[in-house]
């Protein structure tokens, strides 16, 4: 089995624009490689082996820190917090007092504000060769949000090649708490172009139909009949064409998946295979749902790690969490973290080789 081609990247640590940054490399047993930045609390590089035993970087990102800083898709690989997803007209109530949320979406407040986790400096607790823990404390009116917020997030390396995360919170005043992770995948390498061809299966027998502006109207849709449906694999650009309105809308998949609310502790959310390299990612998590995005914003105007350009569709991202400004909709088991009780969630990356099942 080869081994994972990693450049030195001194532009990770002496940012111009950051100070603080730094850059954090976790290895298994059997190879596998993560590279972590406490900028954003965020994946940099996940290298992964594919049929042939050889290692490619999967993620997308860039080579210097200051390009998370500058760069319109900031959220590359990084912890999202407070809220992840989108809350319609930036405002929620909470225990019957209404906070404004900063705008950073339209009229929308998106992925916790314009200074959301994934652009805040975190602090190292722990650190061994296959597991860090990172802290971040936000202060009460962060964002508008009430509370002060102490959150940890750890990743772990394990020997079966899996890539665990696990989120924990406090605070002390009620307030709302849904972490969830932003890597954009690509199974054949990050350089490697659309993702239309890879393979996907989830369980989710339902997702959140959206507006215009792509916050949720409310409305579970029942994924039989629809493009929506990947209970049966089938790959990701199958109908992603289609004349559908909630595809049209996103212009492809950028939609909550339901979970079937009788499963408890980490349960199997999505698989998706990669024929080429023959990569397969099982994803887990104790979430209610996860967001899939097919990258439907990238352009080609993206430049990349070891020059790559990130083109129309080349990443998909799988992001477990609780549903969609809940707090709006009874029917979404609206959440609240209180000063008596902890956050947990956690999901998993399971990585190995299979071919696809069609």
């Amino acid at each position: 089995m080869g081994t994972p081609d990693i450049q030195k990247r001194d532009n990770f640590q002496g940012s111009s624009l950051v100070q603080g940054t730094d850059l954090y490399t976790l290895k298994n047993q059997s190879g596998l490689v993560c590279q972590i930045c406490n900028y954003g609390a965020r994946v940099t590089s996940l290298f992964v082996p594919d049929r042939d035993g050889r290692f490619d970087d999967i993620v997308l990102g860039f080579d210097c820190i200051d390009d998370y800083v500058l760069s319109e898709e900031r959220y590359f690989g990084a912890t999202i917090g407070r809220q992840s997803n989108r809350i319609r007209n930036a405002c929620v109530r909470i225990e019957g007092h209404e906070y404004k949320l900063t705008r950073n979406d339209g009229e929308n407040h998106l992925h916790g504000g314009t200074v959301g986790f994934d652009s805040v400096l975190w602090k190292l607790e722990a650190l061994k060769s296959d597991f860090i823990t990172l802290s971040y404390s936000s202060v009460d009116g962060e964002q508008g949000y009430p509370g002060n917020l102490r959150v940890t997030v750890s990743y772990r390396l394990t020997s079966d090649n899996i890539l665990e995360l696990s989120y924990e919170a406090i605070t002390d005043a009620p307030t709302i708490a849904n972490l969830t992770h932003h890597s954009f995948f690509n199974l054949e390498g990050q350089e490697a172009g659309s993702i239309e061809q890879h393979v996907l299966r989830t369980k989710a027998q339902s997702f959140a139909a959206i507006r215009e502006d792509a916050t949720v109207d409310g409305r579970l849709i029942p994924v039989h009949d629809t493009a929506f449906d990947f209970r049966k694999a089938k790959p990701i650009g199958a109908q992603i064409g289609q004349q559908e309105k909630q595809l049209l809308l996103a212009g492809g998949y950028d939609h909550h998946f339901v979970m079937d609310p009788s499963n408890s502790g980490l349960s199997l959310a999505a698989e998706v295979w990669a024929s080429n390299s023959g990569r397969k990612l099982s994803v887990y998590t104790d979430q209610r749902g996860f967001q899939l995005y097919t990258g439907n914003f990238l352009d080609g105007t993206i430049n990349g790690k070891a020059g790559a350009t990130y083109g129309h569709r080349s990443a998909f991202c799988i992001e477990c969490q609780h549903f969609p400004d809940s707090q709006t909709f009874a029917h979404f088991e609206p959440r609240l973290l209180q000063p008596t009780a902890i956050y947990l969630a956690k999901t998993s990356y399971k990585f190995s080789v299979e071919d696809a099942p069609l």
